[in-house]
């Protein structure tokens, strides 16, 4: 960034000491202009150790009409458009690359949740039903050609889905408690096709992400906090000694998940306001604020996407309570 000696001068004692130690080792990032010490009085305090990471401050923020609780599932289509899922609203809306808002599909008795596109150009969709289940339907990006995937019958609560290299995807199963952990990850190879074990017995399954050359899946558990890094032999099954938690949560836990070209982990932390940044092999590298958080706005952050070919990130967030507000957020990815 410009000005990097004015930016310097308003971070903390003990940010700009690390920066400039990182500066004679030659592997400093960027230092966001908007970087603040986090606030004694923050309504969500970031960790200790996560407060000298490069830290961008989001902005652009556009509020969706109508939407007071959780945005979620945020996909780019390949002309530049945004797809996201009003959850309660019971909405999928488009935003255009002019920033006009419109509602793509309204469903009847599902809420719209974690969408993926396939490699087939259409958009899946997990969708719970209010009852502790739900399902995963598709559809043309105009919203025809609506076709159940999973069934509701299947008895699964679809949250999340990424799409891997071979045209298959991963659904994660947000079933389950902390005493009780029923959910999991299943992987669906192809439509028509049953869906398959990858890792059961999870709390709550949530974001799922895969990397760039598909033998490496990111799994979050939001029950008990957890980030699990899973190395792959095939599809469904893990290497021996490839599995590991990579991250545990201090506080509110990690909600959907994106991998960026270079195969770096994006994971939205619901109830901290925050996106936290991992690399390849799950190391904390940076992080993304929303404004607000301090004051306890926008904290429910729940997911993101990223545009290919670019740095551009966006961020959905809701402040979580009735009367409150839904907001989409622009702020830049960790891409070289």
């Amino acid at each position: 960034m410009t000005n990097t000696r004015g930016l310097l001068k308003r971070l903390p004692p003990r940010v700009r000491s690390a920066y400039l130690v990182l500066s004679l080792l030659g592997i400093a990032g960027e230092v966001s202009a908007q970087v603040t010490a986090p606030a004694l009085g923050s309504a969500v305090p970031i960790p200790p150790a996560e407060r000298v990471l490069t830290t961008f401050v989001a902005s652009r923020p556009i509020r969706v009409p109508g939407a007071t609780l959780d945005l979620k599932g945020p996909v780019f289509l390949p002309n530049g458009d945004l797809l996201f899922s009003d959850v309660q609203g019971k909405r999928v809306m488009r935003l255009n690359r002019h920033d006009r808002l419109t509602t793509v599909m309204t469903l009847a008795n599902l809420m719209p949740g974690g969408m993926a596109l396939s490699p087939d150009g259409r958009i899946f969709i997990a969708a719970a039903n209010g009852k502790g289940g739900g399902a995963i339907i598709a559809m043309r990006a105009d919203g025809s050609e609506q076709q159940t995937i999973v069934p509701e019958a299947d008895g699964f609560a679809p949250n999340d889905i990424a799409f891997d290299t071979k045209g298959g995807f991963y659904f994660t199963d947000a079933r389950g408690t902390v005493g009780e952990p029923t959910g999991g990850v299943w992987y669906v190879a192809s439509a028509g096709v049953s869906p398959v074990p990858v890792v059961q017995h999870l709390a709550v399954a949530n974001g799922i992400a895969v990397s760039p050359d598909g033998k490496r899946l990111w799994i979050g558990e939001f029950a008990l906090g957890r980030l699990y890094r899973i190395d792959l032999t095939d599809a469904v099954t893990a290497r021996p000694f490839g599995a590991t938690t990579a991250y545990h949560s201090a506080g509110p836990a990690p909600d959907s998940m994106r991998v960026d070209r270079a195969g770096r982990v994006y994971v939205a932390l619901y109830g901290q306001g925050r996106i936290l940044t991992f690399s390849p092999s799950g190391l904390p590298l940076g992080q993304i604020l929303l404004p607000g958080r301090d004051e306890g706005r926008n904290l429910n952050t729940t997911s993101l996407a990223l545009r290919a070919g670019t740095r551009e990130l966006v961020v959905v967030a809701s402040d979580g309570k009735p009367g409150g507000h839904a907001t989409i957020f622009h702020a830049p990815s960790f891409e070289q």
